[in-house]
């Protein structure tokens, strides 16, 4: 049986490390530098995330010593000596119960590396990093073509029959006959949604036009 897709809880990090908007700039960068991440979330009431403070946001600080003149903006962050001067708000978060592409995109979208993760009221539960995120890769070429096998064999009971799956390094390999292969193109859209497939080759024969 296929396995259900990963969500974001399933690759979390539950043990998290934030500050409170009061957290002065030296303990937040301590504090960086103690667990050896990259940003922080900001909480309010000890438990609501209103905020990120990333190691982006401190090197204003030392960008200002640059000669160009910063935008107001730029200066506010560079005179800023408490987290809740210094984070990016609100903040980009995700439910762990989100798919994994979800997270992906999100990432991308707002061009970060690291999210917390919150429950639908907001309160921090986790935080989900890239390096997360690509565990998904990390699956066996034996359990990605089972569920390519399953994928196909419960959307083309039958079409699917004659064809091989094979899977390396993430690969998958469609080869042998097919009778309609309209279907290709479809079947590339399914087995994409295996979690692990890294990419999908075909070397497929048209069965209408085989020799008999």
């Amino acid at each position: 049986m296929i396995r259900n897709p990963q969500t974001v809880g399933d690759v979390m990090t539950a043990t998290v490390v934030a500050v409170t908007s009061e957290a002065p700039f030296k303990e937040i960068v301590r504090t960086l530098e103690k667990w050896k991440v990259s940003a922080v979330p900001v909480l309010e009431d000890q438990e609501r995330v209103v905020g990120v403070v990333s190691e982006a946001d401190l090197l204003r600080k030392e960008e200002r010593r640059d000669s160009r003149r910063p935008s107001e903006q730029e200066m506010a962050k560079a005179d800023a000596v408490t987290a809740g001067a210094l984070m990016t708000a609100p903040a980009v978060t995700v439910r762990a119960d989100a798919p994994i592409a979800q997270a992906a995109r999100a990432m991308a979208r707002h061009r970060v590396k690291r999210l917390p993760v919150v429950d639908e009221k907001g309160r921090l539960k986790g935080m989900v990093s890239r390096g997360d995120l690509l565990k998904v890769f990390l699956r066996s070429d034996e359990d990605i073509a089972e569920d390519v096998r399953h994928v196909l064999a419960q959307y083309f009971p039958v079409a699917w029959e004659t064809v091989e799956i094979g899977v390396s390094e993430g690969v998958v390999t469609l080869s042998g006959l097919l009778h309609d292969t309209s279907m290709v193109p479809v079947a590339a859209r399914l087995v994409r949604t295996v979690e692990g497939v890294v990419d999908i080759t075909f070397d497929i024969t048209n069965g209408s036009m085989a020799p008999r």
